[in-house]
């Protein structure tokens, strides 16, 4: 009996699904913007987003969004919401927190790189290929600014 209750207590992780929730290309100053120079500045925006679907299951998403202006000109606007659908069990609630917040947008981050990349050159622009992303630093970030603000809060 001890064995099968150490088997309902080991820790599970399972993607179940992952798949594009919403996606989105603007090039709003085409094709005037093709006959210039193409020096762009890149704005890169990056959010997640938890969502409790039931005890075990849970969805995250990763929305990614680019602007690239050349001069004061916006050459394109993509954003990606990449999404995943994941089993989790066993884990304790200290422990989903770094899993859910910063493991998982790791997992779908390369998706969200391929389609934003395809987007842009689709959309008529150089390829254009994001830099890896360390969302467990992000996490951490965001993690201290909460305890900050929580500190921070009316005494």
């Amino acid at each position: 009996m001890a064995e099968n209750e150490q088997v309902q207590g080991e820790r599970q992780f399972a993607i179940q699904r992952i798949y594009v929730k919403d996606i989105s290309f603007e090039s709003p100053n085409a094709p005037a913007i093709f006959r210039g120079e193409w020096r762009p500045q890149h704005d890169l925006n990056l959010n997640t987003k938890v969502n409790r679907l039931a005890e075990d299951a849970f969805e995250v998403e990763l929305s990614v969004t680019v602007t690239a202006k050349t001069g004061e000109q916006t050459a394109f606007i993509v954003e990606v919401h990449q999404a995943g659908f994941f089993g989790v069990k066993g884990f304790t609630e200290q422990e989903l927190g770094p899993l859910l917040g910063a493991y998982c947008p790791n997992l779908l981050f390369p998706y969200a790189r391929e389609a934003v990349s395809d987007l842009v050159t689709k959309g008529g622009f150089p390829q254009l290929v994001l830099q890896p992303v360390n969302f467990d630093a992000l996490f951490a970030q965001h993690q201290q600014k909460m305890a900050e603000q929580a500190g921070a809060g009316p005494h």
